[in-house]
C-alpha cells in the first residue's frame, strides 16, 4: 500500500518536512549556549602543617621537628603573649557583635510588641466608644418611645374630655331645648302642667291667693269641685280661639284617666296634626290614645287670620267608667 498516494499526501509531507528542518536549526543556533560554570564562594584558609599554631611570621615550607626548634622557645614565649592579646580582642569583638545584634534584635521585639499592645488599646477603646453610643442610642430610642407614649395618652385623655364636655354640653342644650319647649307648650294650654307660671291674679271663693280649681278644668266654669274638664267631650285649650266642633271619642275599652293631646291649628280653623299621650296624661292605654286623637283631629276651631299658620294647643279627654 503506497504511503504518498495522493496529492495532499505527498504535500503534508514535504511541509512537515520543512518545519522540521527549521526547528532543528534554531535548536542549534539559540537552543544550545553554553554557559560558563558559576564562580566558587568560600572562606579561604592559611597555609599550614599543623592543628596548632603561634606567631606572626608565616613559613613557606614545612617547619623543623620540636627537638630543633627547643632553642628558639624563649623568643617563641615573647611572640605568643601578644597573638593572645589580638585573639582576646579579636573574640571580644566577635562576641560584642551577637550581643549588638541581640540589643537590636530586643529593641525590635519591644517596638513591635508596643506597636501592637497600642493597636489592641486602641481597637479596645474603639470598641468601648463603640458600645457607649449604642448605648446611648439605645437610651435615647426608649426615652423617644416613653414620650411617644407619653404624649398620645394625653392626647387621648384630652380627647376624651373634650368629648365629654362636648356631651354634657350638648345634652345641657338638649335639656334647656326641652324646658323651652315645655314652658312654650305650656303657655299655649295655659299653664296646666307642674311648671311655676307666670301668669297674675287669681280666682275662688276662699281668703287665700291662687288659681282654684283643677288643672283639667275649664276656666269659664263656676264650679271648684270635681273630676275636672267639661266630661267626655274634653278641654280645648288654644289661646283665645273657640272650639266649634267637639266631637267625642269612642270608648271601646275598659280604661279610664286622662289623655292630653297636643294639636297644631291652621289659620282656618282645622287640626293639621295630633300627638296624644303627652305630659299631664294618666293613662297611656293606646286604646284610649287611638280615640283621643282621632276625635282631636276631627275637632274644629273658629277661624283667626292673624293665628299663626301653625298654632299649638291641646286638649284633654277625661275617660270615666263611672259616667
Amino acid at each position: 500500500m503506497p504511503i504518498l498516494d495522493t496529492t495532499y499526501k505527498r504535500k503534508s509531507a514535504v511541509l512537515t518536512s520543512i518545519i522540521g528542518v527549521l526547528i532543528l536549526l534554531l535548536i542549534f543556533m539559540f537552543g544550545l549556549t553554553y554557559l560558563d560554570p558559576p564562580e566558587e564562594f568560600g572562606i579561604a584558609v592559611n597555609f599550614g602543617t599543623n592543628d596548632y599554631g603561634s606567631g606572626n611570621v608565616q613559613p613557606v615550607e614545612a617547619l623543623k621537628p620540636a627537638s630543633q626548634a627547643s632553642e628558639e622557645s624563649e623568643p617563641i614565649e615573647e611572640v605568643i603573649e601578644e597573638p593572645k592579646e589580638e585573639i582576646v580582642e579579636e573574640v571580644a569583638e566577635e562576641l560584642s557583635e551577637p550581643a549588638a545584634v541581640q540589643e537590636e534584635s530586643a529593641e525590635e521585639v519591644m517596638t513591635q510588641a508596643d506597636k501592637e499592645a497600642i493597636a489592641i488599646k486602641k481597637a479596645e477603646a474603639e470598641a468601648k466608644r463603640q458600645a457607649e453610643a449604642k448605648r446611648k442610642a439605645e437610651e435615647r430610642r426608649v426615652a423617644e418611645e416613653k414620650e411617644a407614649k407619653r404624649k398620645a395618652e394625653a392626647e387621648r385623655q384630652a380627647k376624651i374630655e373634650r368629648e365629654r364636655i362636648a356631651e354634657a354640653k350638648r345634652a345641657a342644650e338638649e335639656k334647656a331645648a326641652q324646658e323651652a319647649k315645655k314652658k312654650n307648650l305650656d303657655a299655649l294650654m295655659g299653664g296646666f302642667s307642674d311648671s311655676d307660671g307666670k301668669a297674675e291674679g287669681g280666682e275662688g271663693d276662699d281668703n287665700k291667693a291662687g288659681d282654684k280649681g283643677k288643672q283639667t278644668g275649664d276656666p269659664n266654669a263656676s264650679g271648684y269641685y270635681g273630676v275636672g274638664g267639661d266630661g267626655s267631650g274634653g278641654n280645648y285649650r288654644l289661646g283665645n280661639r273657640k272650639a266649634l266642633s267637639k266631637p267625642k271619642p269612642d270608648y271601646p275599652c275598659n280604661e279610664e284617666g286622662r289623655v292630653v293631646v297636643s294639636i297644631s291649628v291652621d289659620q282656618s280653623g282645622r287640626v293639621i296634626a295630633a300627638q296624644p299621650g303627652v305630659q299631664g296624661t294618666t293613662n297611656s292605654a293606646p286604646c284610649l290614645l287611638d280615640e283621643a286623637k282621632e276625635a282631636a283631629l276631627k275637632t274644629r276651631f273658629n277661624a283667626d287670620s292673624k293665628a299663626p299658620s301653625k298654632q299649638v294647643g291641646a286638649i284633654i279627654y277625661n275617660f270615666s267608667l263611672s259616667e
